[in-house]
């Protein structure tokens, strides 16, 4: 191995998912020979007989191979009048030469829905949408990653958060007490789940973990209540075992965050706002939004408006005077927590919120529809609440021509398929409304096991918020990750896909979309759709990691998968399906042997590929092991294609869990857009 560098301290560990300032752009710590060898005949190609590259022929390599300016980083080298070997290779394991481009200097005074946002669903989950936990971590997580959308599921607090062992009780029946109620609540829970959804899963992995987690949960839960029947009947008291608060001793109940209708577990809605409080801020200072599904009843709204006010005063915005005209920009709300809640007319009186029934799992879904349909009470927020919801009022979507689409703050929450369904008949009139307004949406019900959409079929809509499940690692991350690397959090839209820039002093709205109107899309001028050819020539790789479970350096047969995902314009093209799916483009090299294989300079071509927006086109890259039956996933990369540098780059790799390895891959990269 060869030293390419000075003595340096190891670079964090950073976890891929999308927003991270820095971009943990990091000079690589040595070569193996291999890419040695590549990189020498690099170098010799343009040296003459004094092994040496003249000033003129690093500029000309720099500008006709490279594509880069002089006064790109890589202008240290351009200042040399001589370049030798060794300073050559400074310069490739430099970030100069890394094949991801740093973001640009983003321009953060656009209104808010002029930006795509890096967002989480259901983020309190660590896992599946059935029985995982909820956990104040997995805020922490995605926030340190630089996602700036958070979501919390807000349910009334459970009764016996509420018991305290009085004078009169042991320890021991206080753990029985709860015992029993844990066991009343799964019972409950169990029963939720129809049979169409546990045959679905019989045969599944998730199925069989699940079928564990009930039945251990219910062997426990009966000894548990054997135990406290046996003692209470000893002591000849009441076996009902009713809890009971003793006054000084009384705990406020709270409201408790957790997936409604599943066995996933709860955790404290202070303690998830205490953890966003410690958090919101540490990577990325643009402002962070917090949307609020709430399930609770007008005291414990009351209770959640009190916490947040406690927990986040510092980050919170002061009522304005009078409704926004326009939307603010990212750069008027540098550290501020905006709260995206349901919209409440003034002197409206709250009440306990319906759940829309297409973002429910699919045993709650099941449940709903097999029940009797009773007259529902209309969703009602209590003013208190509502009012956080300043620049983010959640509006219950009817159609794109109902009153509130006109609101300024509003913003409406659709399903990936409600999403489709809209686009299907009103794509213009969809598009239009995103150039101005602001929309989110999530994974559909059915993704029990917390797969994810593909996030670029909606960015195309012009949609801001695209919520993924960040917990769970596949093709939807990853192309998030090639959104949002290195940006904090937010990426201005294209020209075109973003409305007029308001002057600051101006009151004037968007003009409405009304029923039947016929609405011009966006000129081609405006949305650049070219045609791309993408050469990529691999030349070696070294230290990929392996994958899970496997432990042996020698046995790995990698080979890499090139996929460029792209689209024509939304008008132009409809899927029916939103579930994430290979690039419509795709190519892979040979099979080598082990961790540092040599690929010889093997080329990839995707040639004349019609309809590419550049900052909505993605290049990921995978390695994976070449074994009888399926591939497993050792270690990849995602690039936006406008941030993929042309010329000889090194591409550094993720592992199979978002995390950074010290594994790379050298390329030569050329693209050329028509």
């Amino acid at each position: 191995m060869v030293d390419a560098t000075t003595p340096a301290t190891p670079p964090a560990v950073h976890q891929a998912g999308g927003g991270q300032p820095s971009g943990e752009q990091h000079r690589i710590k040595n070569i193996n020979a291999s890419l040695l060898k590549h990189l020498e005949q690099v170098f010799n190609r343009h040296a003459g007989t004094r092994k040496t590259w003249t000033k003129d022929q690093v500029i000309a390599f720099l500008h006709h191979v490279q594509a880069d300016r002089v006064n790109d980083p890589s202008g240290d080298i351009a200042a040399k009048e001589e370049l030798d070997l060794n300073g050559f290779l400074q310069y490739m394991t430099s970030p100069a030469a890394d094949a991801l481009a740093p973001p640009l200097d983003e321009d953060f005074s656009w209104p808010l829905s002029s930006y795509f946002i890096s967002s989480s669903h259901n983020t309190y989950l660590t896992g599946n949408q059935l029985y995982s936990d909820s956990s104040t971590d997995a805020y922490k997580n995605v926030l340190l990653r630089g996602c700036r959308c958070i979501e919390i599921d807000v349910w009334d607090g459970d009764d016996s958060d509420s018991e305290t062992s009085d004078s009169e009780s042991s320890d021991e029946e206080y753990t029985e007490k709860k015992a029993i109620k844990k066991a009343s609540r799964k019972e409950q829970l169990a029963k939720k789940i129809p049979g169409s959804i546990t045959s679905r899963l019989e045969n599944t992995s998730l199925g069989r973990k699940l079928e564990k987690y009930t039945s251990s949960d219910k062997q426990l839960d009966t000894a548990s209540t054997d135990s406290v029947s046996i003692q209470g009947e000893a002591k000849g008291s009441d076996t009902s075992l009713k809890p009971t608060v003793s006054g000084p001793q009384a705990v406020a109940v709270e409201p408790r965050v957790l997936h409604g209708y599943t066995l996933t577990k709860e955790v404290s809605f202070r303690s998830v706002c205490e953890a966003i409080r410690d958090n919101a801020f540490t990577v990325s200072s643009l402002p962070l939004i917090v949307s609020l599904e709430v399930h609770c009843s007008a005291q414990q709204q009351e209770a959640m408006v009190n916490i947040m006010n406690q927990v986040w005063s510092d980050f919170l915005l002061a009522p304005p005077p009078a409704d926004a005209k326009i939307l603010p920009a990212p750069s008027d709300l540098h550290h501020k927590i905006l709260v995206k809640v349901k919209y409440a007319p003034p002197g409206h009186t709250g009440g306990t919120t319906a759940p829309d029934e297409s973002r429910l799992p699919p045993e709650a879904q099941a449940t709903s529809a097999a029940a009797p349909k009773k007259k529902k009470k209309p969703s009602k927020i209590i003013d208190a609440l509502s009012q956080f919801g300043i620049y983010t009022r959640g509006v219950s979507f009817k159609s794109l021509s109902q009153p509130e689409a006109q609101m300024p703050s509003h913003i409406f929450s659709l399903s990936e398929n409600g999403v489709l369904e809209v686009h299907e008949k009103q794509a213009p009139d969809l598009f239009k409304h995103n150039q101005n307004y602001m929309m989110r949406t999530y994974p559909s019900g059915m993704r029990i096991g917390s797969s994810n959409l593909d996030p670029p079929e909606f960015w195309r809509k012009g949609i801001q918020i695209v919520a993924l499940n960040w917990q769970k690692w596949d093709e939807g991350m990853m192309i998030n990750e090639g959104m949002f690397a290195g940006t904090g959090g937010y990426v201005l839209k294209p020209e075109g896909y973003r409305g007029k820039k308001p002057l600051a002093t101006s009151d004037e709205k968007p003009a409405p979309i009304t029923s039947g109107e016929i609405i011009t899309a966006p000129s081609q001028s405006q949305i650049s759709g070219k045609t791309c050819d993408l050469h990529i020539t691999v030349l070696a790789a070294q230290n990929l990691p392996l994958p899970e479970d496997d432990h042996n350096p020698a046995k790995l047969r990698p080979y890499l998968k090139v996929e460029l995902h792209t689209e024509p314009h939304h008008t132009l093209q409809l899927h029916q399906s939103g579930k994430a799916k290979e690039g419509e483009y795709k190519a892979k090299t040979k099979t080598m042997k082990g961790i540092d294989p040599d690929y010889k300079g093997e080329v990839l071509e995707f040639k004349q590929v019609p309809g590419v927006t550049p900052e909505l086109a993605f290049v990921r890259f995978l390695f994976k092991d070449d074994e009888i039956g399926r591939d497993d996933l050792a270690a990849w990369a995602c690039i936006r294609l406008d941030r993929l540098r042309s010329g000889y780059r090194f591409i550094k790799l993720m592992n199979q869990h978002g995390v950074a390895s010290e594994g790379v891959v050298l390329v030569k990269i050329e693209k050329k857009f028509s």
